[in-house]
């Protein structure tokens, strides 16, 4: 014969219940942060592409740069 105790079945289907709990929340919690990389990296995106676009209209509206004179060299003395 065994004796149930009616406390052992209540702890448990507690600890069961939490951990579903925590599974789904977990989920979710992965869910959203895989979201958030995602809205990040699409930004980057859309940044990195209107930056360029903006970089080639100012290079197109700019004459080309004079070249610097190249520095003298010092004669070296013997």
């Amino acid at each position: 014969m065994t004796t149930e105790d009616p406390t052992a079945k209540i702890r448990t289907e507690d600890r069961a219940e939490r951990a579903e709990r925590l599974a789904r929340d977990g989920a979710q919690a992965m869910a959203d942060h895989v979201a958030q990389i995602k809205a990040v990296d699409e930004r980057t995106v859309r940044l990195r592409a209107l930056r360029l676009a903006k970089e080639a209209e100012e290079a197109a509206r700019t004459p080309d740069p004079v070249p610097p004179k190249p520095k003298r060299k010092r004669a070296v003395k013997a």
